[in-house]
């Protein structure tokens, strides 16, 4: 049974579908989503949305608090979104014009440390005003009695109505917002993590406050347990909300650096003017040291641009007059004026910064497995903790016990360490490929290209310059060299193959002149066919004029080695040929060599002849080559390859590879940072170079381990902490975790996932770890 992907048909399906009417009427929207602690929130919210009349597709974000929703305007407007949001137990605004619609909607990390650090404090005075009222504190040779004896002056009946009051304050003062987001889900019938906390503490609290009330031998009061756990939960929070914030600063670095306000020349006067009144064909000029506000050519002056936090080229880059520069990237050192081009949305900047974005909410495929435990756990949870009291109440024989552990098994477990396992890698895995220069299109894109087995390579502009250069012009019969370049270039002007633009270079570097083609047809991975002057021109490769029935001479020399043969006929009769050559890039042969190191099979596919394609392989590295291939022909090799069990990644263009591309199992899009039309890779690379191919590769390995590593902390942590809070250790080693502990070890838990995720803050290509994933 042949094992076809599928992947590559059901996107070009899928492609279509996009230019239907109907699919062209749906409409996306960002709202920022308020009062989601946990991945059950996530859950709860994104079922809300999926139920909502309308909703084709509702994906929520757990990390940046938003939720993207694709609707029918016909049927669902955002406020009906906004609505249902609401009526899951959750809260969410509309987006002002002009925002991403993010942000972080929780406390700010200020003020929930402030929180933090004061139930702590007050956590740890209970704790020591608590324990004059165990009676293994009563002998006066005890340390506590000796160094605070005022302390054990104090009736026990006055202390405990003492902590109660503290308890009652500080409580109602920093977990106000617990409480009442389980509250309201209580009201809509979800858990989530605020239930425990809120359950446990409550349980905990509401017992003492009866010991207080009404004491009786033996009654034990945890006031020091509840503001000890609401502490501890609040320092994780903001120690979370940090790492968030710093796993979510490449977007953020990205969303700074268009400037908001433009120098435009109106009528020979410069003028500041905020960017929305900027348009299309206006002069801007651009100081050295400000960032360019739009994508546009220069008209006058010379710099350096540094375009690295766009593309990742640390290098800066000369620009001239017809030089083109990006919004966002920094003017060194000249004082500029350039025409403006692409604005606001269309500027590549946005463009990256709306990809980087739906790439860091997009689910990878190792997030099911996360979502289907997240969606139950928390009823799970609430189920072990009540068999943890009767076990403990019948077998114990034991009120205090059974309730102490209850809570313990209430506050250790942790959906949230769950739940950020694999977006956290994956949300600064996005952002550090980013500032590299290397866009993953999501997640799953990114675990595809981690699990990869063998890599195809297109020749030309993937391992080579992509710009050859014309050696020679071989007229046949009694044509003119210059005739026959003037009427190739009028053919080769609009088409944007490597090879037009040799043509083209040669007969404008010799100043020749042409009239316009007509008629012109690109045939993809052969040539073209074009009417020029009135005759009907054939420019291609041996395969297209066999296509023709144009034969051709037999008594010609073969092209020298590394060189690329254009034949072209006048009338459907031969007149003559090109020989072009292309340079192999200078960091080909190690990008070659790492990729044969990360274990990966290489192969080079390409339209070139053999004696063409043969040099550059033999200079890279790469011992399988196939050449004389048309789109199709790659399309196939690569289907074969997936047959035989590989998982295949394909390198091209974007362009004349988008089927191979397509089908391959993880498409890479060699791509520039003035252009991010290729629609058809997985990842894009915005820098041109074949040593972005293994950085690329290699990031996507060291996100998969890392998530890998998150998932498995994260149900390591529950499948231990839990039993260990119910008391299973007990028994036998007399081993009790105390419910102020088990909070601590909830709240870092989320901390430490998260920390393991920001190593890939410092990720750098060459990094150790190159090898499989898997």
């Amino acid at each position: 049974m042949p094992r076809w992907r599928g992947r590559g048909t059901r996107r070009i399906v899928k492609q279509k579908q996009d230019s239907d009417v109907a699919e062209a009427a749906k409409e996306s929207v960002t709202l920022p989503v308020v009062g989601m602690t946990c991945a059950a929130c996530q859950h709860h919210v994104e079922d809300a949305l999926r139920a909502t009349a309308g909703v084709a597709e509702a994906r929520v974000d757990l990390m940046a608090h938003r939720a993207r929703v694709t609707f029918d305007p016909a049927i669902a407007q955002p406020e009906a979104l906004v609505a249902a949001i609401r009526q899951a137990g959750y809260d969410a605004v509309l987006p002002r014009a002009g925002t991403a619609g993010g942000g972080e909607n929780q406390e700010s990390g200020a003020g929930s440390s402030a929180k933090a650090y004061a139930m702590l404090a007050a956590g740890a005075v209970a704790m020591f005003a608590a324990m004059p009222l165990g009676s293994e504190m009563g002998t006066a040779d005890h340390w506590l009695m000796r160094a605070l004896p005022w302390l054990f002056a104090i009736q026990a009946s006055e202390l405990r109505w003492g902590l109660l009051l503290m308890t009652a304050v500080l409580a109602s003062w920093a977990g106000r917002s617990i409480f009442a987001n389980a509250w309201r889900g209580l009201q809509h019938g979800t858990t989530n993590m605020n239930t425990l906390v809120a359950l446990g503490t409550g349980v905990a609290f509401a017992y003492s406050a009866y010991a207080t009330l009404f004491p009786a031998p033996g009654m034990q009061v945890y006031y020091d347990a509840v503001l000890l756990i609401l502490g501890f939960l609040l320092l994780g929070k903001s120690l979370e909300a940090r790492a968030k914030r710093r796993a979510m600063a490449a977007l953020d670095s990205l969303s700074r650096m268009k400037p908001v306000t433009a120098r435009r020349i109106v009528d020979g006067i410069e003028t500041l003017v905020p960017l929305d009144e900027v348009r299309p064909g206006d002069e801007v000029v651009v100081l050295p040291g400000e960032r360019f506000p739009v994508d546009a050519t220069i008209v006058d002056g010379r710099t350096t641009v540094d375009e690295s936090m766009l593309t990742g080229e640390s290098t800066p880059l000369d620009r001239g007059p017809g030089g083109r520069v990006l919004a966002g990237s920094l003017n060194y050192d000249g004082a500029i004026v350039c025409r403006a081009e692409s604005l606001g949305e269309a500027t590549v900047l946005a463009q990256i910064t709306r990809m980087v974005e739906q790439a860091q909410s997009s689910r990878a495929p190792m997030e099911r497995l996360a979502d289907r435990a997240s969606a139950i756990f928390v009823p799970v949870v609430l189920g072990l903790a009540l068999v943890t009291f009767l076990v403990w109440l019948v077998g114990a024989r034991s009120l205090p016990l059974a309730l102490a552990n209850t809570v313990a098994v209430l506050v250790i477990a942790c959906p949230c360490a769950m739940g950020l396992a694999v977006p956290a890698a994956l949300t600064v895995a996005v952002g550090r490929g980013a500032q590299l220069g290397v866009l993953f299109k999501g997640g799953e894109a990114l675990e595809r290209l981690a699990n990869l087995d063998a890599i195809v390579l297109d020749k030309t502009g993937t391992l080579t310059v992509g710009r050859p250069v014309l050696e020679a012009v071989h007229p046949l019969g009694n044509a003119d060299a210059n005739y026959l370049l003037a009427l190739a270039a009028a053919a080769e002007e609009r088409s944007n193959h490597p090879l037009a633009h040799a043509i083209v270079d040669q007969a404008r570097g010799l100043g020749l002149k042409w009239n316009a083609a007509e008629d012109v047809q690109v045939l993809p991975g052969r040539g073209l066919t074009a009417t020029v002057a009135g005759h009907q021109c054939l420019l291609g490769n041996e395969a297209l004029f066999a296509e023709f029935f144009v034969a051709l001479p037999a008594d010609v020399a073969p092209p020298a080695a590394g060189a690329t043969r254009l034949w072209m006929a006048i009338d459907q009769a031969v007149a003559g040929y090109f020989d072009a050559r292309d340079a192999l890039r200078p960091d080909a042969t190690e990008a070659i060599a790492q990729l044969r190191h990360g274990g990966l099979r290489v192969l080079m596919l390409t339209g070139d002849s053999a004696a063409a394609a043969g040099p550059i392989a033999v200079q890279a590295g790469i011992g399988e080559v196939e050449a004389g291939l048309d789109p199709a022909g790659k399309l196939a090799r690569i289907r074969a390859l997936q047959e035989s069990g590989l998982h295949v990644g394909m390198v091209g263009d974007g362009i004349n590879d988008a089927g191979a591309l397509a089908q391959a199992d993880a498409g890479i899009a060699m791509g520039t940072g003035a252009d991010l039309a290729q629609e058809a890779g997985d990842v894009l690379l915005l820098r041109a170079q074949p040593s972005a191919i293994p950085a690329a590769l290699s990031l996507a390995r060291a996100t998969l381990r890392v998530m890998r590593q998150n998932l498995g902390w994260a149900a390591g942590y529950n499948l231990l902490g839990i039993p260990l809070a119910a008391g299973v250790l007990y028994p036998a080693f007399h081993i009790l975790l105390s419910p102020w502990i088990a909070a601590a070890a909830m709240a870092f838990s989320s901390v430490s996932v998260l920390t393991n995720s920001l190593r890939l803050r410092r990720w750098r290509p060459g990094t150790p770890g190159v090898q499989p994933a898997r």
